[in-house]
């Protein structure tokens, strides 16, 4: 018996007589599960084109106007709600607050060119480029791991259907998108709140509606709150402007993720079961329940590893900068330090629902062994040698030297015994490497 794909099987030549009967339920006979598969799956599909045609014109893998949509309605009382000009001129002077704090305790100058207020539909809007880029090369990869899977004549009979399964594909996406985009826009205090440069270059952004939210039980004054939030915002600012590989770096492993999907696609008849074309409901329970989940390589592994050793050392350096700039001048520094490092550590439910939909955790498992890295370089070398280590990403500290910071650091030291600096070790390096290849050439 020849095998079609997604776990569908041909009819078996000895049941002809039985499919000609028409009050046999067995396969074959009207509503049984062995006539064509595809005529299966094209009447599943065919249901979808009312949906398809209501949810928006987007045509990569991730239909971003249906996840505008949703992300918008779920927002609800937020629609339309412009931030008051007394929170705004708050935001304002929070950071230029922080700035002045910032500036000795780091070489890194200020980042930010522009500061705004905004609120949760700002967020979505302003931030819905880069999720772009940071879901698409997933989605992407998905829909095509599952063509490449398809035999050459399930591929011809298939035909026009596959480019339903993409529709289909990218409305399950945009949907869990949408739902993740309205949770997190209600929860995120900055532009990268998450660690990542999510919005506009140079633009530092604060969500008082939302940092109003997390003040209450804090028992702190909230224009406290207010300074020691825009303080991490204008530190992240800092590095993002001001390193300029680490931008690309962080968006660039996502994408390295996506090259190693693999996808099983026994779990496209799954779908087919498991899934009603006319509730949005059930694609939605479908992508939390993993379904669709990709399955993790070695590669990728080693892709998750470097994100999120990258990310905690980003989280790491904010905490201490910030710490050190507000420290003496905030009476609920530490405090408020141990709060926010709970919440990126343990990520919130928005959080989980990405790493549902892409496989990645875009929160900083490590953060409190980085913290204490740049503590101990801070310590004993100074701010100086410490932040000169984000020149090149060759000389950022790995996942290893997060298991032993005092080794990293006598590294370190053994380059101040020689009068060098990480800098110069690095040209040193290169020049070595060029001349060796000259040699050999």
């Amino acid at each position: 018996m020849s095998e079609f794909t997604f776990g569908f099987s041909a009819p078996d030549p000895d049941d002809r007589d039985k499919n000609k009967d028409p009050n046999n339920p067995g396969p074959g006979g009207p509503g049984g599960a062995g006539g064509n598969p595809f005529d299966q799956l094209g009447q599943m599909l065919s249901q979808l084109g009312q949906m398809i045609s209501q949810a928006g014109s987007s045509s990569g893998p991730v239909n971003y106007d249906l996840a505008k949509q949703i992300a918008v309605q779920k927002l609800g009382g937020q629609i339309g709600f412009t931030a008051p000009p007394e929170a705004a001129k708050a935001v304002t002077d929070a950071v230029h607050l922080a700035e002045m704090w910032l500036d000795p305790v780091t070489t890194l100058p200020a980042g930010a060119t522009a500061t705004r207020a905004w609120t949760a539909r700002d967020w979505i809007e302003h931030t819905l480029p880069t999720w772009q880029r940071l879901c698409d090369p997933v989605a992407r990869r998905m829909a095509g791991a599952w063509v490449e899977a398809l035999p050459a004549e399930a591929k011809q009979q298939a035909g026009p259907l596959l480019a339903m399964v993409g529709q289909m594909g990218g409305m399950a996406f945009g949907s869990q998108l949408g739902n993740a985009l309205a949770q997190l826009g209600s929860e995120v205090l900055t532009a990268t709140d998450i660690g990542l440069p999510l919005g506009p270059v140079g633009t530092a952004a604060l969500l008082p509606a939302n940092i109003e939210e997390f003040t209450k039980g804090l028992e702190r004054p909230a224009s406290e709150v207010m300074v020691f939030i825009a303080a991490r915002e204008a530190a992240h600012q800092r590095l993002f402007a001001h390193v300029p590989w680490l931008r690309q770096r962080l968006l660039a492993t996502v994408e390295e993720f996506a090259d190693g999907i693999k996808v099983d696609i026994s779990a496209l008849e799954q779908l087919a079961t498991q899934v009603d074309p006319s509730s949005p409901e059930t694609i939605e329970q479908a992508m939390q329940s993993g379904l669709l989940e990709p399955q993790t390589t070695p590669e990728q592994k080693a892709a998750l590893t470097r994100l999120e050793t990258l990310l905690a050392l980003v989280e790491g350096w904010v905490d201490i900068v910030v710490g050190d700039a507000v420290g003496d001048r905030l009476p609920g520094a530490d405090a408020l330090r141990e709060t926010l490092r709970r919440r990126r550590a343990s990520g919130g439910p928005a959080e989980q629902t990405f790493a549902t939909l892409v496989g990645l955790e875009l929160r900083p498992r490590r953060l409190r062994a980085a913290t204490s890295l740049w503590r101990l370089v801070t310590d004993q070398h100074g701010i100086d040698k410490r932040d000169g280590l984000w020149a090149h990403p060759d000389l950022m500290p790995t996942a290893s030297d997060l298991d032993d910071p005092l080794e990293f650091s006598d590294r370190l030291g053994g380059a101040d015994t020689l009068e060098d600096d990480p800098i110069a070790q690095l040209k040193r390096t290169e020049e070595a490497e060029r001349d060796q290849h000259e040699d050999e050439s």
